[in-house]
């Protein structure tokens, strides 16, 4: 890194990279702070100076200022300019997060959620569009766009479809807890749904916990506002609550993301004292639980529910309707306390105005069809002769379980190897890629690099892939 004559830095900055100059300008800063480069009480240069240094607008220094502000690593005084204001030991994960660059494992996430491909889909997260029951999905879309027509008029409320909002109330209420519709904002799917919560509820900066492994799309989502994910760890016997507690003092976490029920990708669930003890740990340091609870109906009754125990206190509840009905509708939902609900909206409608009410209207129909019901028990009961064989095949590859599924679609397993630099699971994805079969491996789910070489499979397609067992095989 050059610098001027009055020793102020001359930034690499690449304009033809992905991201924004200021993206690059505030990664750059973290990273000097953290290599100690600029120390704390540093005064930085002028916003003149600093744009003349680096061939940039004035105004893109102005946003790069602010939001180092908004982070934490400057402070300005009045009269005097901009001084480095944090220690490296703040700006470490900061810059981690801030420089974050997608993974060699970003050029199968289209196919992972696409459905286009031709690849044999045993990484993806959907089932197979005979499994959902194909003719109560497709009347169910039929009925809907026989919308009236003064319903074409305006964007729709801004809720979503207040019968399908009723009818999950009255759902919910019967099985869970109590949910006023007004307490239910619809969104375009789950991640949808967690964007909303970020961005009402947290700033750059933010530390947020997720699981580890986790939803890989989530952890892209939080680094791409700003924040910095913390792994806890999570396998078989649940949360390690010692390290959740430990990270949670250390570093006031403002949200937490959980999958409580068949938790993707290790398909385990909490148990009610788990999931108690987990609410302790919020209430004790003051940080929001968010319920990823798009399983549900996956999973036996009875299973702990976060929203439940609490009341929607500080559990923020988020539903989804593609996993027993096809994802192509897009439908989800955010359950809130009375007083978060309004401000999610607002959100909500800054954002993106409405949600599609002929979608909405098409997983009501469904939902609400008398067949329904019969359509998720027998989904369930398929499933878990599709996880049994699933574990079977897999075993004749010489791969073992992270943790026995208590339900849901996926089984993740792996071999007791250390990957290596020309043996590890991303190397295997891409070959498996060429071979026509499309594989999750752990790296897609976890924010450290995995000890051992791992994938999560859907049963639904791995449970009869002869293909799969062949080419698992010929790895060893």
């Amino acid at each position: 890194m050059e610098q001027t004559e009055a020793g102020w830095p001359i930034l690499e900055i690449d304009r033809s990279k992905r991201g924004s100059l200021v993206d690059q300008i505030v990664a750059a800063i973290a990273e000097m702070v953290n290599r100690r480069e600029l120390r704390v009480g540093t005064k930085m240069p002028s916003v003149r100076r600093f744009a003349k240094c680096n061939a940039v607008s004035t105004f893109t220094v102005v946003e790069s200022y602010d939001r180092l502000l908004t982070l934490g690593l400057l402070s300005s005084r009045r009269g005097s300019g901009f001084f480095v204001a944090r220690s490296e030991a703040v700006a470490a994960p900061l810059a981690l997060a801030l420089h974050a660059t997608p993974s060699a494992i970003d050029a199968l996430t289209p196919d992972l959620y696409s459905g286009v491909s031709d690849a044999l889909p045993v990484g993806a997260g959907w089932l197979p569009p005979e499994w959902y029951g194909e003719t109560t999905i497709l009347d169910a879309v039929r009925h809907a766009m026989k919308i009236p027509a003064n319903r074409l008029r305006g964007y729709g409320h801004p809720l979503g479809f207040p019968t399908l909002r009723q009818h999950m109330a009255a759902n919910l209420e019967d099985e869970l807890f109590h949910v006023g519709p007004d307490q239910i904002v619809l969104t375009h799917g789950a991640t949808h749904a967690f964007d909303l919560i970020l961005r009402t509820l947290t700033k750059p900066g933010d530390t947020v916990f997720v699981e580890d492994p986790g939803y890989s799309n989530l952890i892209s989502l939080v680094r791409h506002h700003g924040c910095i994910p913390v792994g806890i760890p999570r396998d078989e016997s649940g949360l390690d609550f010692a390290f959740l507690a430990q990270h949670a003092a250390a570093s006031q976490p403002k949200l937490m993301f959980v999958n409580t029920v068949l938790q993707n990708p290790l398909g385990t669930s909490l148990s009610q004292a788990q999931a108690h003890r987990l609410l302790g740990v919020a209430e004790q340091f003051d940080f929001w639980i968010v319920e990823d609870d798009i399983y549900r109906e996956l999973a036996a009754r009875g299973e702990a529910s976060l929203a439940a125990m609490d009341g929607l206190r500080r559990v923020i509840r988020v539903g989804s309707f593609s996993k027993t009905l096809s994802p192509v509708l897009r439908v989800g939902s955010i359950c809130a306390s009375n007083s978060l609900a309004p401000e999610l909206l607002r959100v909500k409608m800054l954002t993106g105005l409405t949600t599609s009410e002929i979608n909405e209207r098409a997983v009501y129909h469904a939902v609400s069809a008398r067949p329904y019901r019969r359509m998720v028990e027998k989904l369930v009961d398929t499933l878990a002769s599709a996880r049994e064989r699933t574990t079977e095949r897999l075993a004749e590859a010489g791969m073992t379980p992270l943790a026995k599924a208590r339900g849901g679609m996926f089984v993740s397993a792996g071999w007791n190897v250390a990957p290596s630099a020309e043996f590890n699971g991303k190397v295997i994805a891409d070959r498996a890629l060429a071979s026509g079969i499309l594989l999750s491996p752990g790296e897609f789910f976890s924010l450290q690099s995995p000890s051992t070489i791992w994938f999560r499979f859907n049963a639904a397609y791995a449970a009869d892939a002869p293909a799969l067992i062949e080419f698992l095989q010929s790895l060893r």
